[in-house]
């Protein structure tokens, strides 16, 4: 356990270290959703007419879901980018865990998501959001968006070891941008059409969307945060052992 964490460690910093020298990816991962929420409010939102709150206080969480999606793209890039450039090979020569990649590179996606939502919900105060949640309404929406990064990381870094390609991976990262847009994240899924709707009440970003909606602004919760949890616990078990796997047959 010891080593493991030592090399994951190590690991982490090396992906870290990549993402600075590149900082070009970040700025692309938080100008997208930036212009996508100037564009969602100045034109949608002039003609959705939303009970109780504002437009833009009704659409940050789908816009830091989206960045979220955005950013993790880089990171199946990166993953995909090892596994084809030959730095696996190295690494299978050296007595370092199997596990410290994929924790490597899932931490570093982390931080670098992080980033990004820090740079939106800023964005957003200034466009003319005003949550409303105390501290410890603050607490639970960093726990869960905490989770929700790992979880897309690991998918990130599974969708990276399955590709041929860098660019291959970044198109398997591509539903990920786009499921907030089928979601309650721009629009109240009451108002969808019937097929749509059972989709976008059923995916997982439509409970992570409203749990954190409702903690900013203070609405009932439901058991959205429930449900939301088990998504995002269930997809970082599963996402973790199958890139576990996937990693371990293809480095055998």
């Amino acid at each position: 356990m010891r080593k493991t964490i030592f090399d994951s460690w190590i690991m982490f910093k090396r992906c870290l270290a990549i993402s600075l020298r590149n900082p070009e990816t970040l700025l692309t991962a938080t100008v997208l959703p930036f212009i996508v929420m100037l564009l969602f409010t100045n034109i949608l939102g002039n003609m959705t007419q939303l009970p109780n709150f504002s437009y833009v206080d009704f659409i940050v969480p789908g816009i830091i879901m989206q960045s979220i999606g955005q950013a993790s793209q880089y990171s199946a890039m990166n993953v995909a980018t090892d596994m084809t450039k030959g730095i696996i090979d190295r690494f299978r020569t050296m007595s370092i865990s199997k596990s410290a990649v994929i924790i490597g590179h899932t931490g570093a996606g982390v931080i670098r998501n992080s980033i990004s939502i820090v740079i939106i919900i800023g964005t957003a105060i200034v466009i003319g959001f005003r949550p409303q949640a105390g501290f410890q309404d603050w607490a639970i929406v960093i726990g869960l968006l905490i989770l929700v990064n790992i979880a897309m990381s690991l998918i990130s870094v599974m969708c990276g070891l399955i590709a041929k390609s860098a660019e291959g991976s970044i198109s398997l990262m591509l539903p990920f941008f786009i499921l907030p847009l089928v979601s309650s994240g721009f629009a109240p899924v009451d108002t969808m059409a019937d097929g749509i709707r059972w989709f976008a009440r059923n995916q997982p970003m439509t409970p992570i969307i409203d749990s954190i909606r409702s903690l900013t602004l203070d609405l009932p919760l439901d058991d959205n945060l429930t449900i939301a949890l088990a998504w995002c616990i269930g997809t970082i078990l599963v996402a973790y052992f199958v890139s576990l796997q996937i990693y371990k047959r293809k480095i055998a």
